[in-house]
Parts: structure tokens; sequence; C-alpha cells
């Protein structure tokens, strides 16, 4: 069994830039920065900042294009991903990518987001576990009409 997820908290470094490749599949890139704070052995106060190259696409894509901005507070969760390419000299560049499985916007609405809106890909649409379990079944014949997701216990034991 193998595991590649990640999930991040952190703010925009740039403006996401959208494109769309020549199939017309939209596609979004923007950097991510999350930053650690500690003491030293001294006592003083340290901060470490990691930038993160994400991407996004379809819809989530055309999403973050429109509602994000840089310096904006965002959750991310996804895969890591590196790739390989040719730079212009001819030389082999690698990267690492997060690419974006949901996106959650954090932050309040006075920081001109739309304040907790969440979206994600095709598997979920986009809901964290907290909204789906407040989240009422929209009927059908669906046994799950009366589901209710059982409250986060955190001495449950995990199976794996």
């Amino acid at each position: 069994m193998s595991v590649n997820k990640v999930i991040l908290v952190g703010n925009l470094g740039k403006d996401p830039e959208l494109r769309y490749t020549p199939s017309g599949t939209a596609v979004a890139t923007f950097s991510l920065a999350t930053t650690e704070r500690y003491k030293d052995r001294d006592g003083q106060r340290q901060e470490k900042t990691e930038w993160h190259n994400i991407v996004a696409w379809r819809q989530l894509a055309e999403i973050c294009g429109k509602f994000l901005h840089k310096g904006k507070q965002v959750y991310i969760e996804g895969k890591i991903q590196t790739r390989s390419y040719d730079d212009r000299d001819g030389n082999k560049r690698y990267i690492t990518e997060i690419v974006v499985d949901q996106m959650q916007m954090l932050g309040s609405k006075d920081d001109g987001q739309q304040g907790g809106g969440g979206y994600g890909g095709q598997q979920d649409s986009g809901n964290t576990p907290s909204q789906r379990s407040g989240q009422q079944s929209s009927g059908g014949s669906s046994n799950r009409d009366d589901f209710e997701e059982p409250a986060f216990n955190p001495d449950d034991e995990i199976p794996f």
C-alpha cells in the first residue's frame, strides 16, 4: 500500500496564472508559502518559509483563477508530483508540484474572499469532512437518506 497525500495551509505568493491547454482544459498555477515559527536554542524567535508550486486543473483551476489572489490564505489537499522538462538551453530541469484535489478559501469576508468556500475535484465535490457531516441528504432511493456521519473521536483506532 502507498499514500501520496499533501495538506497545506498557507498564503498565495502571487495571483494564480490561468491558462488553457490546446484541447481547452483549464490549468491554474501559483505559489503557496507555508511558514514555520520556532525558537532557537538561545530562545530567539525564528521563522522559516517554504514555497510550494501548486497546480489545479479543470473547474478547480477556473475557480482558483477567479477567487484567489496574492496574499490570500487557503487550505490545499492534493498529491506531490515531480516532472522534468527541457529549458530553453536544452538542459533537463525537474520541478516538484502539488496537484490540487481540493481547495478551501480561508480568512474572513473582510479580506475580500468569499470566506470558507470549499472546492474540489470530481471525486468529492470539494467538501471537507466537517462540511459533509453537516449536510442533509437530498432524498432519493438511496439508503443513505438518514445517514449522519459520526462525530470525530480521537481515541478511535485507525485500521491501517
